[in-house]
């Protein structure tokens, strides 16, 4: 028997799921300024959590001789390259920070004088200025140290200015344009994936109900890998399969901007829908569970499309019926129609396409009449 591989899994190449992924069809229309903070203004913005760094997965990476040649430059008057900040569209008005992480969390760490997270042990190092040229007044000093020993110095960092780029979205009437701001400045130089997007800028109680189905063995054993993936395609997958079983007969294409819409919707999702959709995308994984490990592939791979087909399906009618061995022979039976594997080929994205595949899997689970 096929078991769950470890490590991301293979997703079969079908071109229409890739120029999905590519489609952007909404003009926006956005105001972008300039804003010159100081550094202890935007430490305190911080402190407050008026700046937020997205959780997207890239944490903070660079090393304490990197930071402190940060730190050095403010202090000699060097330039510094600007950060972004997404200004939200919420009653807290706050920023999400698109492009410069790594400087704002430098700049926040020294003035905290501890470099970096905590450790398992639950300790930070002490931030000196380290890696610096010896003959630099500012070698292996910490913010407390300036400011006992030098405070003009003290004085000139808390004073040096940052120049943040603000961009706020007028129309349309949302903040969907972030998801786009993220594809296009994002700290790594690594294109971010669209679940890694909507992770970012749509957390709340509905993204860790996704996060939490997606360790579920029963999941793992369909999905085929045991470990979640690192760009987080089954996450995207969960999502998928929930929102065009919600709302199928609202998708309109392209199905990124739909999963962006429905993560939107669900974003502050109560206790009780939470345990409603949880009850349906379970139920559906047990079901497609009997098929056995990694049952939506073909021979190229996991088949997206195959998989929203028979998932939606599951998800919007009565199974109790089927046993296991009708399970199996009505699936296999489905990956013969021809109808059906034309709609999980080409076009699969398209509205038409997605309601002919799963109208033709709902009558192959069907309970005989």
């Amino acid at each position: 028997m096929t078991q769950p591989s470890v490590g991301d899994i293979t997703f079969e190449p079908v071109a229409s799921e890739a120029e999905d992924q590519d489609a952007a069809l909404v003009t926006y229309e956005i105001v972008t300024y300039p804003a010159d903070y100081t550094l202890s203004v935007l430490v305190d913005k911080w402190r407050r959590g008026q700046v937020k760094i997205p959780p997207f997965q890239r944490n903070f990476v660079w090393k304490q001789p990197q930071a402190s040649r940060l730190i050095e430059s403010f202090l000699i008057g060097l330039p510094v390259p600007s950060i972004f900040l997404y200004t939200d569209r919420s009653d807290m008005n706050n920023q999400l920070v698109v492009d410069g992480q790594q400087r704002l969390r430098t700049i926040a760490y020294f003035f905290e004088g501890f470099f970096g997270e905590e450790n398992d042990a639950g300790r930070r190092q002490v931030f000196k200025l380290t890696g610096l040229h010896p003959s630099s007044p500012y070698a292996n000093k910490s913010y407390a140290d300036l400011e006992r020993e030098n405070p003009g110095a003290w004085n000139r960092l808390n004073d040096a200015v940052l120049r943040a780029f603000v961009i706020q979205q007028l129309d349309p009437n949302d903040d969907t344009s972030v998801y786009l701001v993220f594809e296009r400045l994002n700290t790594g130089g690594t294109q971010l994936s669209p679940q890694e997007i909507r992770n970012a800028i749509t957390h709340g109680p509905f993204n860790e109900l996704l996060h939490e189905m997606n360790l579920s063995s029963a999941w793992r054993q369909i999905y085929g890998s045991v470990d979640p993936d690192k760009r987080q395609r089954d996450v995207e997958m969960i999502l998928r399969a929930i929102a065009l079983s919600e709302q199928l007969d609202e998708y309109e294409k392209p199905m990124k901007e739909f999963l962006n819409r429905f993560m939107r919707q669900k974003k502050s999702a109560d206790d009780a829908e939470l345990d409603r959709l949880r009850h349906r995308f379970e139920g559906a994984v047990a079901t497609a569970s009997l098929l056995g490990p990694r049952p939506f592939r073909r021979a190229a791979g996991f088949n997206a499309a195959i998989f929203d087909a028979v998932m939606t399906a599951l998800m919007r009618m009565d199974t109790s019926w089927l046993t296991e061995d009708s399970l199996k022979e009505r699936y296999a039976s489905l990956l013969t129609d021809t109808g059906f594997l034309d709609a999980v080929t080409s076009g699969t994205t398209d509205k038409d396409v997605i309601r002919t595949r799963v109208a033709v899997a709902t009558r192959y689970f069907s309970a005989p009449q």
